[in-house]
């Protein structure tokens, strides 16, 4: 991703009248009506439930609204989730056309995909920065926003000759498309129509079927357990697991593919839906060894359901003793849209518990608290929650077992981080040792953002250099801290901490994409040194380990606060046969240096190569 500045709100945009449809609240049924209908669950207010028998119009204006409120909304605080009950919406007459914005998720509530139908478009297209016009037109702050389980048939009628060219989903980093069934035309993961194609930086697509797709200028993706027709171009660094019809990675770097033919550990997203007796369920998806294709080709997604009865809904009001109390009795816990103050940690402690939060739920750490706690049993997920630290220091934002405890992981039921993201700094100041700590075994990270923010509403003294700032201010010493063995990250992404940003320490780790910034604003070479090593790596395997493996992973410097700072290595680890390295790179971005891509090994990635990556096709050399 790239510098921004500040986001700009839109104001109060139209037609609240328009927004709910008769889906919140409970229906009734008179005595002669048979049974009674069953209990439609108060999602509260930031969640909004269309009916396929609701006029497109009414939808479309609902959708229109909130991409007004928030297309600029970058780091603001309203959360909002559009789910869609099974059925079809849009006609070839009359497309239903949304473009999607910040802290959005757009969502079928069908069991399977194709039981929500979309005749139109669903879109993100580049975020101009300067003086509300078409200046500085880019992808690279597209951010937070969600799309899942529902089948588009792409149909641009009514929009120019360029927009209708295909379905433009430009995005960057913590952006998930999921269970997907797209026909009826192209997508494009960067948009060209406005002001030209500009970089985007990384997203993620998981159990899709899609047409011919075009990457574009996006700078690195991953791919997994999906079905293209076609995928052109790539930048730096493009990966695919277990996806049918996946390019050949034969002449690495040229193009920069990266193919697995099965992903090793896999399990898909939980998901709300209505079942065909009306009664809302959350499907918790059972995990996969050595995985390919959609997880719905032959039906429902293999897994459990559990009965929306069986989750305390909770809102950003609810204290954290009562979500503990409602834990501690067995419940699941359903985070509804929302910024939610945290000043004492949730705790999950029983096994198979479910977190799943709707709208980008959002919990801050308040006085230096955890946030979320996750004791060291089996099949906890988590998924759809983003963690911001707090004015004062968090020692972790997420752990995951206890670091000095009894582990109870399970390779068959793995605990697992489904679009789970972290923040440190932002929209405000933010200060945390480590963001995301990982104690267990047997634990699947699928999709993160682990961001130490470059930019944002940061508060700072005025007159006082931003960068500079920022450094001694908005802290974050490491983001992600991987003790347990058997660890898997499928979508690893991690950005600007001020030690490692990601330090692997437990044995027969996996790691399918690795994406990362080094620290834009270290102020001085001084700033930046590993005892008598410049710089702290990237991505560092722990002196100990003798088993790891990484299929592409790419360390990008821009040391935009002082530009002569050099960092010895993007990658660092154990010079053994155990541990791999395959499809690595560093690139520059205009400053700084990175000395080697790994161990010494490969070219300094210097302003005089900027944008042209420094690959090592694998390591140790052959």
């Amino acid at each position: 991703m790239t510098h921004s500045p500040g986001a700009r709100r839109l104001g109060r945009a139209i037609a609240l009248g328009l927004v709910l449809c008769a889906t919140l609240g409970t229906t009734s049924a008179t005595a002669n009506a048979g049974p009674p209908r069953p209990r439609t669950p108060d999602l509260g207010p930031h969640v909004t439930v269309f009916d396929p028998g609701m006029p497109v119009s009414e939808i479309q204006a609902t959708l229109d609204a909130a991409y007004a409120r928030q297309v600029d909304a970058e780091m603001g605080t309203e959360r909002q989730a559009y789910l869609f009950k099974p059925g079809s919406y849009g006609t070839p007459e009359q497309p239903l056309q949304m473009k999607v914005g910040y802290y959005t998720e757009i969502a079928g509530l069908g069991a399977s995909p194709t039981d929500v139908r979309i005749n139109g478009k669903i879109e993100a297209y580049n975020r101009c920065l300067a003086d509300g016009g078409t200046g500085n037109c880019i992808a690279l702050v597209n951010f937070w926003r969600t799309l899942s389980n529902l089948s588009l048939t792409v149909d641009a009628a009514g929009q120019d000759g360029c927009r209708a060219s295909a379905n433009f989903w430009a995005v960057s980093q913590a952006v998930s498309m999921r269970r997907l069934d797209i026909t009826g035309g192209g997508l494009s993961l960067m948009d060209y129509c406005t002001a030209g194609p500009q970089y985007a930086s990384g997203g993620f697509i998981a159990d899709s079927r899609l047409p011919a797709t075009t990457n574009g200028s996006q700078q690195q993706w991953l791919t997994r357990n999906s079905e293209i027709a076609g995928w052109s171009n790539a930048v730096w660094n493009q990966v695919f697991a277990g996806v049918v019809g996946a390019p050949d990675d034969a002449t690495f770097p040229d193009p920069p593919y990266t193919t697995l033919d099965t992903t090793p550990v896999s399990r898909e997203k939980p998901y709300l839906y209505v079942d065909g007796k009306g009664r809302y369920q959350v499907r918790v998806p059972a995990a996969q060894r050595d995985s390919r294709g959609v997880s719905w080709a032959d039906g429902i997604t293999p897994g459990r359901s559990i009965p929306i009865e069986d989750f305390f809904v909770a809102r950003p009001g609810d204290s954290v003793r009562t979500i503990n109390s409602q834990l501690a009795r067995g419940k699941h816990l359903l985070l509804t849209p929302g910024v939610y103050d945290i000043a004492r940690s949730i705790e999950v402690k029983r096994p198979n518990t479910v977190l799943l939060g709707l709208g980008h739920a959002t919990l801050t750490a308040v006085n230096g608290a955890v946030p979320l706690e996750v004791a060291g049993v089996p099949g906890v997920v988590v998924a759809g929650v983003t963690i911001d630290a707090g004015l004062r220091e968090s020692p972790v934002l997420l752990r995951v077992g206890d670091r000095h405890g009894r582990d109870g992981g399970s390779a068959a039921n793995p605990t697992t981080l489904s679009d789970v993201y972290f923040r440190v700094g932002g929209p405000h100041i933010g200060r945390t040792n480590i963001a995301l700590e990982v104690n267990s075994d047997h634990v699947l990270i699928d999709h993160t953002w682990v961001w130490r923010g470059d930019h944002g509403v940061e508060g700072f003294t005025e007159g006082v250099n931003g960068d500079t700032e920022r450094w001694r201010t908005n802290t974050g010493r490491y983001g992600a801290v991987i003790n347990g063995d058997h660890v898997t990250a499928t979508g690893l992404f991690v950005e600007h901490f001020q030690r490692y940003n990601t330090v692997w320490n437990g044995e027969h780790g996996t790691t399918v994409l690795y994406q990362n910034e080094l620290p834009y604003d270290p102020p001085t070479q001084a700033d930046w040194m590993n005892g008598d090593v410049e710089g702290w790596a990237g991505y560092k395997v722990g002196d100990r380990v003798r088993h790891h493996t990484l299929h592409g992973g790419g360390v990008y410097v821009f040391n935009q606060n002082n530009p002569s700072i050099h960092t010895e290595n993007g990658f660092e680890v154990p010079r053994t046969p155990g541990v791999r390295l395959h499809h690595v790179m560093t690139v520059n971005l205009n400053a700084g240096t990175i000395d080697h891509v790994v161990n010494g090994v490969g070219e300094a990635a210097d302003t005089t190569r900027v944008g042209a990556p420094v690959y090592v096709a694998q390591y140790p050399l052959p």
